[in-house]
């Protein structure tokens, strides 16, 4: 995709809303980053209390994920969960504005080198992610020190489209973003030797998806990983990132590259994928997006497990 470029329909009284909105982001976000956490938490708390809608899909997914919880253990880690969601608001606006030296400050990142021996051999790397609250950031911090292109999905509002892929694409200058549905423009950037940032961790759809175990339920699971990984000759590299308790920012890890991969079968691969899933997950969940209705696709004949309203 061609560079983001400002147009004179975003003079239009019909965005002056969002500008306003933007501005007083942008203002906020130069405040300490200890302030911003406090922020955080109280938006995650105002969300909890009023987006009924998004508690409720938290909530069941909760309970579907960890039923070895008491009630009130799993209450408390949906409001933890929201209390993230609130920092992420802020983290996201961090990663488009703040100076890169200002930014750079918070990363801990570990394993760069399983990304730079891929790019001296010339290997294509599928940058295995998951949809962790702290995706803007950790996306952010990494392209600082590594060049990754990424999946994109064309936001609705040209304003905020453009605001967001220019935010973005300012720490990979030489990075493309590529539409989800291109996968020619995928295949093209693997087999030139670069890293893409992909998480296969949602529900799209039954099209193109197996029914494999995620946290011993039956979830659609995506088999482009697998076609990726051999129409692409790419490396899968699982990558994880943390929002770091004392509040000195966030430890990035780029594990080894998934041996054996592809394997026999794409169910062998999504079954591999989901047990990572469930380890990466089980071991920081209050940080995990569960507002996603993540079994919302469900086996011939099997009910929904969302309840309405």
């Amino acid at each position: 995709m061609d560079r983001p470029r400002f147009r004179p329909l975003f003079l239009h009284p019909r965005f002056w809303p969002l500008w306003l909105g933007l501005g007083v982001l942008w203002l906020l976000v130069q405040l300490p980053y200890a302030l911003l956490l406090r922020l955080g938490r109280l938006l995650g708390a105002l969300m909890y209390r009023f987006a009924g809608s998004r508690r409720r899909i938290a909530r069941r997914n909760l309970e579907l994920c960890f039923p070895e919880l008491g009630r009130a253990e799993r209450e408390r880690l949906l409001k933890d969960n929201f209390a993230s969601t609130g920092i992420a608001f802020f983290e996201m606006a961090m990663s488009w504005w703040w100076p890169r030296a200002r930014l750079q400050r918070l990363a801990h990142i570990e394993g760069l080198e399983h990304l730079q021996k891929a790019q001296a051999e010339g290997r294509g790397v599928i940058l295995m992610a998951l949809h962790f609250t702290t995706l803007e950031i950790g996306a952010a911090l990494l392209g600082q020190r590594h060049t990754i292109d990424g999946m994109y999905r064309e936001h609705k509002n040209p304003l905020f489209d453009y605001i967001q892929r220019r935010g973005r694409e300012r720490h990979n200058l030489d990075a493309s973003a590529i539409e989800r549905e291109d996968v020619r423009g995928m295949l093209k950037v693997l087999r030139a030797g670069r890293a893409i940032w992909y998480a296969p961790d949602q529900d799209y759809g039954r099209k193109q998806s197996l029914f494999v175990p995620l946290f011993g339920i039956p979830a659609a699971t995506v088999t482009a990983t697998t076609k990726f990984a051999k129409l692409g000759r790419a490396l899968v590299v699982p990558f994880t990132q943390e929002r770091l308790a004392d509040g000195s920012g966030y430890r990035l890890v780029i594990h080894p590259p998934l041996a054996d991969f592809p394997a026999e079968s794409e169910e062998a691969d999504c079954l591999r994928i989901n047990h990572w899933v469930e380890q990466a997950v089980g071991a920081l969940p209050e940080q995990y997006l569960w507002a996603h209705r993540r079994f919302k696709t469900r086996p011939e004949g099997e009910p929904s497990l969302y309840r309405r309203g």
